[in-house]
């Protein structure tokens, strides 16, 4: 869960600003996402051992909604093939190749209305797939979401507020340096194959780790010396909220809250 969520998280942060506001009206990227994970859901197909599901998405999209997208076009496919990828990993399912997410225009469709067509697609390369892998196909008939019913509703500014989809990354503060946080945990010490390095003779070469889990962002104790405070609290493991500060030896870090 919160991989998929990070994953949300950097979708929405493609649109700040005046695009955050534009797509109040046209198709937002996290809605595009969602309802690619349904497709995926709706169309599984069981084979002896496996659950196998699309490895191919078309999104049609109004010529309008598709101009918002102009500038970060290919930036935000490979974020909806990573949601696709890490939904498939969570639910156990099957796939032929890595999900790869396409894009068309349809002027019969309207601002806000979108289509998504799935495909099983065999791999163009390498081995032959085993006999119990479901043959491609051809695209399946097209579904299409429109704005203002309850299951397609735009995500508003303040929706994505509260789910925790901040429009930027959260970010550690360590005096005047600031590390943004993304996917992976984020490993302080003062070793320097750590993340981020803290040239403090009590902080520990591995002191502790900074990690998304379902949504919320935890600060965890890797058994160091000196241990780890939050708002002057000793503590082994705990949830972060903005402007905590994080005391690791005699280094004072804040985390921050994207918005």
């Amino acid at each position: 869960m919160s991989v998929l969520r990070s994953i949300e998280h950097r979708i929405e942060s493609l649109v700040e600003g005046v695009f955050g506001r534009a797509f109040r009206s046209h198709v937002q990227p996290v809605e595009l996402a969602r309802k690619l994970a349904k497709e995926m859901d709706d169309h599984k197909t069981v084979s002896v051992s496996r659950v196998y599901v699309p490895n191919e998405y078309t999104l049609y999209l109004a010529p309008s909604d598709r101009e918002q997208f102009a500038s970060y076009e290919d930036s935000l496919l490979t974020e909806l093939s990573d949601y696709l990828s890490e939904h498939a990993r969570r639910e156990g399912y099957a796939l032929l190749s890595t999900p790869r997410v396409l894009v068309e225009e349809d002027e019969d469709l309207h601002v806000g209305e979108f289509g998504i067509a799935t495909r099983m697609a065999q791999p163009r390369r390498g081995a032959p797939a085993p006999p119990e892998v479901p043959a491609e196909d051809e695209p399946g008939q097209t579904k299409i979401y429109k704005p203002g019913a309850p299951e397609t509703e735009a995500v508003s500014a303040e929706d994505a507020d509260a789910l925790g989809l901040a429009h930027t990354p959260p970010v550690l503060v360590v005096g005047s340096d600031r590390h943004e946080l993304g996917r992976n945990p984020v490993l302080v010490g003062r070793s320097r194959e750590c993340d981020i390095t803290l040239g403090d003779a009590n902080v520990s070469r591995r002191h502790a780790e900074v990690r998304q889990e379902d949504g919320a962002w935890w600060i965890v104790d890797l058994g160091s010396t000196n241990g780890v405070e939050v708002n002057g609290k000793r503590v082994e493991r705990a949830r972060l909220e903005p402007d905590d500060a994080i005391v690791l030896g005699t280094t004072e870090l804040r985390f921050e809250r994207g918005y």
